[in-house]
C-alpha cells in the first residue's frame, strides 16, 4: 500500500521581495528537481507577515528565504522560524555573497546558497534538504 505522503507534492515556500529572485529559484528547481522526489508545489511570499502566517499554518517541506530582502531579511526570518515553530521544516537562505555564509549560522539556516544563483548548487542543496525532511516524516509515521 502506498504511503499518502509519498504521493503528496513537496511544498516549498519561496520568500523574496524581488519577483525575479522568486522566479529564478522556481525556474532553477523546476517542477521536479530530482526523479526520486515527488513534484514540487511553490508558494511565493513577498513580505515577512505573509511568510510567518504561511509557516505558522504549516504544511511546508522547505522554505527558501532571500537574505537580501528588505526590510525583513531571510536570515532574521529564519532565526525567528527556528525559534517559534516546533519541528520547523528545513530553511535555505540565499546570501548576498559566498563570504556571507558564516552569517547564516546565526540564523540557524539548514543550508546556504549565494547570489548570483547557481541552479546546480541550489538544486543540490534543496534535494539534500528535502530528502532528509521526507525521510524524517516517513520515519515518524
Amino acid at each position: 500500500m502506498s504511503d499518502e505522503r509519498e504521493d503528496a507534492p513537496v511544498r516549498v515556500l519561496v520568500y523574496s521581495d524581488d519577483l525575479r529572485t522568486r522566479a529564478k529559484v522556481m525556474t532553477a528547481l523546476g517542477l521536479r528537481p530530482h526523479p526520486d522526489l515527488p513534484a514540487f508545489e511553490y508558494v511565493e511570499c513577498a513580505t515577512e507577515p505573509v511568510v510567518i502566517a504561511a509557516m505558522d499554518a504549516g504544511g511546508f517541506d522547505l522554505a527558501v528565504l532571500d537574505g537580501e530582502t528588505a526590510p525583513a531579511g531571510g536570515m532574521g526570518i529564519a532565526r525567528q522560524l527556528k525559534d517559534e515553530i516546533f519541528q520547523c521544516p528545513p530553511l535555505l537562505v540565499l546570501t548576498g555573497r559566498a563570504q556571507d555564509a558564516w552569517l547564516a549560522t546565526w540564523s540557524r539556516a539548514d543550508a546556504v546558497v549565494p547570489h548570483p544563483l547557481d541552479p546546480l548548487r541550489l538544486a543540490e542543496a534543496v534535494v539534500a534538504l528535502v530528502r532528509e525532511r521526507l525521510a524524517g516524516v516517513r520515519a515518524d509515521r
